[in-house]
């Protein structure tokens, strides 16, 4: 059994009603309540009559003008039970969202065949509870939010603010004795129950989380955990109309409408998540909501290198760094999570700050480090509204980008044609352009992209250089860098590949198969740089990337800063990976 500790927060709307259960009479008077109590008589009445209105207590005035108020109880309440599931600890950790703390363990539980998400969030007392959904009723009327504020991203934080503000401000009027985290904490829920997802909202608090499924109320929530894969949790929604009001308040905020006559909705959170919704009968087992979970604090190449994760070498590493800083033209594929975008993500947050970069995506899920927004422009898509109007492709992003004059065009996926043409031509105007694919190995990326549905001619590919291949070991749940190939120009076949680097998955180590050839000529045409001073560079960059590893320097803004550095002047950051000097020492 995993030992948790469940925060039960009780309030004097508690303590005053568990009295009352215990008189004779379920009766006594107000100034005997609040003497016992060591509370005010008069917040005791006003606590009465709060909780008379809920139905909870009677508040009796007498006739005779010598006696005192009483207060009856009218309803007993139970505590609430939370039952523990029957099995050990795998693991066990606390998440924190908006004052809100919660343990999750993960479960080996009797008779199931997968691990099981226990997630155990703080508990209220039995009154507290039925207070905080009057609380609730009396915030829905006081504070007005305009639709605006609701669709525009941008003012998230402002709205998400005003509501905690109004609901920390309404308890601390009506439980003023209550200690102050206890009324953050209570704030919190009132947060997550008025303006967010409910109990999904501590779910995406877990940065462990990928997916976040709710399939109907009949069933449990499911999770994706990076580590564990999916799970139960023990959270249920309790209706389909609890499913449709999150489903519609989604859509909402993202300026879009979930119906029976559209009964599928794509829309991206204000976090940045993605998230889909359906409807009965369209999904037969009832309503369902799946969120996409991006990560809060994105991976970076130096996590990737680390032996945890080990996803591939420093000298993959450092090679892929020298490709993104002298703005070669790479496709990063692989199949469904593999890793792609995590790993365009990393190789975004090497772009120099001299560049104008473009990200083009479905959702937005590129992040890049601090020192690179002040020239970035992210652009998404957008679906048709009900009506079929106002709906903005891939492909009309991809021509509006080519008049914003960007060094770097980073494509989410290429899926059509249209896209790859329009793709292919950016390259061959010049422009820096870096995206996803899906396909197995670099092999496979040619025939896809010569055969149908894409077709193009062999020789439009001469402007690809590079391909990157990610692949997941479905068994292991690990991800690898599976092989980066060069596309080399060949008088006979038109493109030929040349594999520089493999993963060998007996031994799970990376080796170098080939010398560089397109890359390396390509590098001489653009930079001078020969082969010597090439070499040089990667062994440069490898030292950076091991010193930053070894000084646990992860974050995207740290690691950003130091290759803005870098950029700026190679010598001081050289010094500073050679003397192992700390972050603190160098920025």
């Amino acid at each position: 059994m995993a030992e948790v500790t469940l925060d039960v927060i009780k309030t004097k709307l508690d303590e005053i009603c568990e009295m009352l259960a215990s008189e004779k009479d379920q009766t006594a008077e107000v100034p005997v309540i609040a003497s016992k109590l060591g509370m005010d008589p008069t917040h005791v009445e006003r606590l009465g009559k709060e909780m008379q209105s809920m139905g909870v207590v009677e508040l009796i005035y007498p006739m005779n003008i010598m006696q005192k108020p009483h207060l009856k109880l009218k309803k007993k309440l139970e505590a609430e039970e939370v039952s523990e599931p029957d099995g050990k600890a795998l693991e066990t950790y606390r998440i924190e969202v908006n004052h809100v703390i919660s343990c999750v363990s993960i479960m080996d539980v009797n008779k199931e065949s997968r691990p099981f998400y226990y997630i155990t969030s703080p508990v209220l007392g039995p009154y507290t509870k039925v207070f905080m959904e009057h609380v609730r009723d009396d915030l829905a009327k006081v504070i007005t939010i305009q639709g605006e504020e609701i669709s525009d991203s941008r003012r998230f934080g402002e709205v998400r603010d005003k509501f905690y503000s109004a609901a920390f401000n309404q308890l601390s009027e009506e439980l003023p004795s209550l200690e102050e985290e206890k009324r953050k904490t209570l704030a919190g829920i009132l947060l997550h129950r008025m303006y967010g997802l409910g109990d999904i909202e501590m779910l995406m608090a877990d940065d462990w989380l990928e997916e976040v499924a709710v399939n109907g109320s009949s069933e449990p929530i499911s999770v994706y955990h990076r580590k564990f894969g999916w799970m139960k949790t023990n959270f249920r929604l309790e209706s389909e109309e609890e499913i449709y009001n999150y489903a519609s308040q989604i859509g909402r905020k993202a300026g879009r409408e979930i119906s029976l006559l559209a009964p599928i909705l794509d829309a991206h959170l204000s976090t940045g998540d993605r998230a889909n919704a359906t409807l009965f009968p369209i999904s037969t087992s009832g309503n369902t909501i799946t969120i996409r979970r991006f990560a809060r604090n994105p991976w970076t190449l130096v996590d990737f290198i680390d032996k945890k994760m080990n996803t591939l070498s420093e000298e993959m590493a450092a090679f892929l760094w020298l490709c993104i800083q002298y703005e070669i033209n790479m496709l990063v594929v692989g199949g469904t999570a593999s890793g792609k975008t995590s790993t365009l993500n990393t190789l975004c947050a090497l772009i120099p700050p001299s560049n104008r970069t473009v990200t083009i995506e479905d959702t937005r899920e590129l992040s890049l480090p601090q020192y690179l927004k002040w020239n970035w422009v992210p652009l998404t898509t957008r679906n048709q509204n009900p009506e079929g109007q106002g709906r903005v492709s891939m492909l009309d992003l991809m021509m509006a980008s080519l008049r914003m004059r960007p060094d770097r065009i980073i494509v989410g996926e290429v899926r059509r044609r249209r896209e790859a043409e329009v793709l292919f031509e950016a390259m061959h105007t010049g422009h820096a352009v870096c995206s996803t694919m899906h396909a197995d190995t670099a092999s496979q990326v040619l025939r896809r992209l010569t055969h149908p549905p894409i077709e193009l001619p062999l020789t439009e590919l001469e402007s690809l250089q590079l391909i990157v291949v990610q692949y997941r070991d479905r068994r292991k749940e690990i991800r690898r860098l599976y092989e980066i190939s060069e596309l080399v120009v060949s008088p006979v076949e038109a493109v030929v590949l040349n594999t520089l680097f493999k993963w060998k998955p007996r031994t799970d180590t990376f080796e170098r198969v080939n010398d560089s050839s397109r890359i390396l000529e390509d590098l001489n045409l653009h930079t001078g740089m020969n082969s010597k001073e090439i070499t040089q560079n990667i062994k440069e960059k490898i030292e950076i990337l091991e010193w930053m590893n070894a000084s646990k320097i992860r974050s995207v803004d740290d690691v950003g800063a130091i290759v803005g550095l870098y950029y700026k002047d190679p010598n001081v950051v050289l010094k500073a990976a050679e003397k192992k000097l700390p972050l603190d020492k160098v920025l």
